[in-house]
């Protein structure tokens, strides 16, 4: 089968999104011909490529437009099946990683605020582009990476959308105890201190501020490595916790993540809004205990169930209920087995493999609809 996938950035370093389409065509790549196309590129798997050129100055919105009609001519033919983390209308699998434009900008508006919304060419852009994208049409499924996301895409655009959810997945990760090691070594953590982790590519949307004000609760034992830190991360650090400096190491974005969740001994995201969160389920599948926010903040929130394969937070901004969790599931080997035992096997449910096998089944139906009379 060929098959276009559409994406900005194609490289686990560039966010969780991204991870999710790198991780899914890692499988996807060795059964058909995919090609990739999009703007930049980091990765090492046998598809070809395809360059989508911008200019760095222009506004997202004219970026994200010029993406659209660039891949509408470049996917016009030659392709069986063409799969979307895109906005725009070149797609027959369109996967939906954030809650949509339309949610955001006018769901629960009053009128004036609604009016003033189409006012401005950006949200316009948007408006459109995400419009088209989800247009039901035969043939075309709109993929959403949680439940929680597909409600909310039914608030914005009503129930008539063609509507899955086929959430990320995660393999189980071999533990290297050399790999261990020398991270730990590398970060400067004694064999027994406890490691806390948290990746994300904006660690400050993710809980960081509540990670630290919750870190300042614990004993000195107490380390924390966050990974994907711009200088914004580093700035924060120095101006409202500058006394934890020596126990917190702030790495940039790296494609590499796995030798941190092997280095770790605790994973924390007390996230305020995400769609799903794959960076908890990765923990997992590294054998990690995970602190993370329940299902009103979380998508991931929703296939856990607190103390039973997680240290699920009721309030993520408390940092005190996050230096409880880290405290417990760093300390009680009790709890600390329970969890993994538990998480173990929702991992074993969430496979890459099974992933990629729920996106074939909807090309196939995909394909019969282009087959058909």
């Amino acid at each position: 089968m060929r098959i276009a996938f559409l994406v900005d950035r194609f490289g686990r370093k560039f966010g969780g999104a991204e991870a999710y389409g790198v991780n899914l065509f890692e499988i996807l790549s060795a059964r058909h011909d995919v090609t990739v196309i999009a703007h930049e590129f980091d990765h090492d798997l046998p598809v070809k490529e395809e360059l989508i050129k911008y200019r760095s100055f222009w506004p997202s919105w004219i970026r994200v437009w010029h993406f659209a009609r660039q891949a509408k001519k470049l996917t016009k033919s030659g392709y069986d099946i063409v799969h979307s983390h895109m906005y725009g209308g070149a797609g027959d699998i369109h996967v939906i990683h954030v809650a949509p434009i339309r949610y955001r900008r006018l769901f629960g508006r009053s009128l004036l605020k609604r009016l003033w919304v189409w006012c401005q060419p950006s949200n316009i852009a948007y408006l459109l582009l995400e419009a088209a994208a989800v247009r039901p049409k035969p043939g075309r499924h709109v993929v959403a990476v949680s439940p929680w996301l597909r409600d909310r895409l039914v608030d914005a655009y009503g129930t008539g959308l063609p509507l899955v959810v086929i959430p990320p997945g995660a393999n189980p990760v071999d533990f290297s105890p050399d790999v261990r090691e020398h991270v730990r070594h590398r970060l400067g953590w004694a064999p027994t201190d406890i490691g806390c982790l948290l990746v994300a590519r904006n660690p400050l949307r993710k809980g960081f501020a509540a990670v630290l004000d919750a870190m300042a609760l614990l004993p000195v034992s107490f380390r924390l490595a966050v990974v994907g830190a711009e200088p914004d991360v580093h700035d924060y650090l120095d101006a409202h916790h500058p006394e934890l400096a020596d126990r917190i190491s702030l790495i940039p974005p790296t494609s590499n993540v796995s030798e941190y969740y092997q280095a770790a001994d605790v994973y924390v995201h007390p996230t305020l809004l995400d769609s799903f969160g794959m960076a908890p389920l990765e923990a997992m599948a590294h054998g990690l205990p995970v602190v993370v926010s329940g299902p009103k903040h979380c998508g991931f929130g929703q296939y856990v169930t607190h103390m039973h394969d997680a240290w699920v937070l009721q309030d993520p901004e408390d940092p005190g209920e996050i230096a409880k969790g880290l405290y417990e599931l760093g300390l009680s080997t009790e709890t600390r087995e329970h969890l993994l035992r538990h998480s173990a096997l929702l991992v074993q449910s969430l496979s890459w493999h099974v992933v990629a096998e729920k996106y074939e089944t909807l090309y196939a139906d995909t394909l019969r609809f282009k087959s058909s009379p």
